[in-house]
């Protein structure tokens, strides 16, 4: 079975951002996450902070970043994912906001900072644009509340790897297995695994417990550093390429033990 594999972008980070958007599909994501800049990213490390802060310092706003997701939106194969804080949710109203998403061509939300005891007006609000609100788990996630996130919104569960903040880590930490196995015990909705994961390797280690993985920090930091489209389609395609091998190798090691 294929592994999902979803890289982030933040919009707006330059001003040919959607050139990346289009190569990471070209090299095989499955769905791409774009982040909506934020001026207090309370979630995310130094490195998405300093591409948020690169947007917003080149005048990034959201009514612009959806401007531009549309006028690519024919090209766009793939489910496209906002990311985004609460407070740019509720400062336009949850029913304008997702409208606005959809109608640009996005087709789910993720609201880190939204906890689930607050997210029936958006859940709701979601659903009547035919949006995934996607849902995150943590490692301290209680067991009970777990059994509640799995029921609601839509799409894949999001799996934090670790408590605390995004950005890249030289190992997958060991919490990321444990989690993703509690998820998939109590639910068959795909659990993608997120924050830390840095590379190749990583992610292959991940996907080997979890039905795919988010890719960001990396792949930001890159850009940052002055990478193209190109050189980013080649990174999304070395995740692409490690992530299917790793299903072929295992498919293998089954058949075999049939035989």
């Amino acid at each position: 079975m294929r592994k999902r594999l979803n890289p982030y972008l933040t919009g707006g980070i330059t001003e040919n951002w959607t050139d990346y958007l289009l190569a990471y599909q070209e090299a095989g994501a499955d769905g791409i996450e774009i982040g909506l800049p934020f001026s207090d990213p309370v979630l995310d490390g130094v490195t998405i902070q300093q591409a948020s802060d690169r947007a917003l310092a080149r005048g990034a706003t959201v009514v612009g970043i959806l401007r531009d997701v549309a006028s690519v939106r024919s090209q766009v194969r793939i489910p496209l994912i906002a990311m985004t804080y609460a407070n740019l949710v509720f400062r336009a109203g949850p029913e304008v906001f997702c409208r606005q998403l959809a109608d640009a061509g996005f087709r789910g939300l993720i609201v880190p900072d939204l906890p689930v005891d607050e997210a029936g007006a958006v859940e709701k609000a979601a659903a009547e644009c035919d949006l995934d609100l996607v849902m995150l788990v943590a490692p301290v996630t209680p067991d009970e509340r777990l059994a509640e996130i799995v029921t609601r919104g839509g799409g894949f569960l999001y799996a934090v790897s670790v408590m605390g903040t995004t950005g890249e880590r030289k190992q997958l930490a060991s919490s990321a297995g444990h989690l993703a196995a509690r998820v998939k015990a109590i639910t068959d909705r795909p659990v993608l695994i997120g924050f830390g994961i840095s590379g190749p390797a990583q992610a292959v280690e991940a996907a080997r417990v979890a039905d795919g993985v988010v890719v960001g920090a990396a792949l930001m930091r890159r850009v940052l550093d002055g990478a193209t489209p190109n050189d980013l389609r080649a990174d999304v395609a070395a995740l692409r390429s490690a992530l299917d091998s790793e299903v072929s190798a295992a498919y293998s090691q089954i058949s075999g033990h049939r035989d």
